[in-house]
C-alpha cells in the first residue's frame, strides 16, 4: 500500500510513499525498546535542552515547513506560518516549566519522608490526526518527551511529508535514535502496536469513531488512553452583546482553517433580539471570504483537504436543507480543480437536523435561533460532543456564570476557543477523556508513584 501526497487546491500527486513491511515495524519497536529506559534516566534538564533545540530549528524552518502543511493539507499559509510558531511555543514552554510540572510532592504524613513522584510510563504510540499536522503532534510530543517517555507518531495516511518531516526535526534537535519515530504503517496495524508490550499507552487525535476503536483496543490490553475526539462547539450570542466584536470572531471561529477545527464554532445560539442583526453582518462578512490558492497571501478560503470530506460536508448541508434549514449563501460544492467548498450559511436550524446533530467540519455556520440564555445553554448541552463553546456578552459576569453551566471543557467568554500551552485542553462527553498542555499534559503519561519512607 502507498500514502499519497495530495495537494487539496489542485488535486495533483506530490508525492508517494510506500507503507511499512512488518520487518521495519518490528525493527521501529526494537528501537524504542532500547530507547525508552536510556531517555527516562536521561536528566530533566537535557531532555529540556533538546526541546528546547526542537524550538529553534521550527523557527529556522518555519517558511519551509509552513509551504510543505499548506501544500500537504491545504491550509491557507499564514494559518501555517502561525501554526509552526504554535509548534515552537510549545517546546519552549515545556522546556521552562517541565521540570516545575513534573518535581516531587512532598506529603506530610507519619513517615520520615513521603512523596509523589512522576515517573514515565514507557513508550507512547500518537495517533494524530491531518488538520492540524504539526500542532497535535507538538501538542501531545513536548510533554510527553519531557515527561520522559518515547513517541511512536503513527499520522494520518495524507500527510506523509508532515510527519516525515516532524521526524526529521527532532532528529535535526539532536535527540537520541529511537525516541522519537514516524511509522508509516496502515491503519490496520495500529492495534499490532497497541498489543506489543513494548508500547505502554496510547493518545489519539482524530474521530469519534477512531476514538473508540483505539480505546477497545488499549483497554483489551489494560493500556492507559487519552482521546482528543471531535466537537460541535456552541457559540452563544446574547442580546447585551458586542456586535461588531462577536462578528468578527465569529468569522474566524468558523473558518479558521476552513472549518476544519475540533474546536471550531459549529453551532451559533444566537437570541432573538439580535438574531436578524448577527445574520445580516456575519453574512457580508462570509460573502467576502474568496477561495483560492492557498499558497496566495490574498486568499482568504482554504480548500478541504480531500473530496471525500467536501462530500461529506455536502450531504449534511442539503440533508439539513431538506429537513427545514434555509440556505442563506454557499452551501454547494464549487466547480473546478481543488477540493473547494465556499463559506456558507444555514438559517433555521434546528435539533434533530444533521447541522445541529453531526460536526460539520467544513466552512458551514449552522445558525439558531433562542429565546433567552437558558435555552442557549440548554440547546449547547444537547449535544453528545462536549470540546469547547463561548458565550458573547458585554456583562462579564453573567458570562461567566453561564460558562460554568456549559458541559464541555473548554469555556471562554468573549473569546474565541483555542488551545493554548499554559491551560488544559481537552473535552468531555463524545468528545473524549484525559488533557493536554499546561502542568496536566506531562502527568497524563507518567506512574504517579508513592514513596513512603519510615
Amino acid at each position: 500500500m502507498s500514502f499519497l501526497s495530495i495537494n487539496p487546491a489542485d488535486g495533483k500527486l506530490l508525492k508517494e510513499f510506500k507503507t511499512w513491511h512488518p520487518e521495519q515495524l518490528q525493527a521501529a519497536l526494537a528501537r524504542t525498546a532500547v530507547a525508552a529506559p536510556e531517555w527516562a534516566a536521561t536528566s530533566i534538564e537535557i531532555r529540556a535542552d533538546l526541546i528546547r533545540q526542537a524550538a529553534s530549528v521550527l523557527r529556522s524552518k518555519r517558511d519551509q515547513l509552513a509551504r510543505l502543511i499548506t501544500l500537504e493539507m491545504g491550509k491557507l499559509i499564514k494559518e501555517s506560518r502561525a501554526e509552526v510558531e504554535k509548534c515552537a511555543w510549545v517546546c519552549e514552554f515545556y522546556a521552562e516549566h517541565g521540570a516545575e510540572f513534573l518535581a516531587e510532592e512532598v506529603i506530610a504524613t507519619e513517615a520520615v519522608k513521603s512523596y509523589v513522584s512522576y515517573e514515565p510510563l514507557g513508550t507512547i504510540l500518537a495517533v494524530m490526526p491531518w488538520n492540524f499536522p504539526f500542532w497535535q503532534v507538538f501538542r501531545f510530543a513536548a510533554p510527553a518527551l519531557i515527561s520522559g517517555n518515547t513517541v511512536l507518531l503513527k499520522h494520518a495516511a495524507n500527510v506523509p511529508q508532515c510527519a516525515e518531516a516532524i521526524e526529521g526535526i527532532f532528529r535535526e534537535a539532536g535527540f537520541p535514535h529511537g525516541v522519537f519515530q514516524n511509522l508509516p504503517i496502515e491503519a490496520a496495524q495500529v492495534a499490532e502496536v497497541i498489543a506489543d508490550p513494548r508500547v505502554q499507552a496510547v493518545t489519539l487525535t482524530g474521530s469519534e469513531r477512531a476514538g473508540r476503536a483505539v480505546a477497545k483496543q488499549a483497554g483489551a490490553h489494560l493500556k492507559k488512553t487519552v482521546l482528543e475526539l471531535g466537537g460541535s462547539d456552541a457559540f452563544i450570542v446574547l442580546g447585551d452583546a458586542d456586535l461588531d466584536l462577536t462578528v468578527a470572531n465569529a468569522v474566524t471561529a468558523r473558518f479558521l482553517n476552513a472549518g476544519q477545527s475540533c474546536i471550531a464554532a459549529k453551532r451559533f445560539l444566537v437570541v432573538d433580539s439580535v438574531a436578524d442583526e448577527f445574520l445580516h453582518r456575519l453574512t457580508d462578512q462570509v460573502k467576502a471570504l474568496r477561495p483560492g490558492d492557498p499558497q496566495d497571501e490574498a486568499t482568504t478560503l482554504a480548500p478541504l483537504a480531500r473530496p471525500d470530506l467536501r462530500d461529506e460536508l455536502h450531504r449534511q448541508v442539503t440533508d439539513s436543507l431538506a429537513a427545514g434549514a434555509s440556505a442563506v449563501t454557499g452551501c454547494a460544492p464549487l466547480p473546478g480543480p481543488g477540493t473547494f467548498y465556499p463559506a456558507s450559511i444555514l438559517d433555521q436550524v434546528m435539533p434533530g437536523m444533521p447541522a445541529f446533530e453531526e460536526e460539520l467540519f467544513g466552512p458551514v455556520a449552522p445558525i439558531m435561533r433562542v429565546r433567552g440564555e437558558d435555552e442557549a445553554i440548554r440547546m449547547a448541552n444537547a449535544s453528545r460532543y462536549g470540546l469547547g463553546g463561548s458565550i458573547w456578552t458585554r456583562d462579564v459576569e453573567r458570562g461567566e456564570r453561564l460558562a460554568r453551566r456549559l458541559q464541555c471543557g473548554l469555556a471562554f467568554v468573549n473569546g474565541v476557543v483555542k488551545s493554548d500551552p499554559r491551560l488544559p485542553f481537552g473535552g468531555v462527553k463524545s468528545s473524549g477523556y484525559g488533557r493536554e498542555l499546561a502542568q496536566f499534559g506531562p502527568r497524563e503519561f507518567v506512574n504517579i508513584k508513592t514513596v513512603w519512607i519510615r
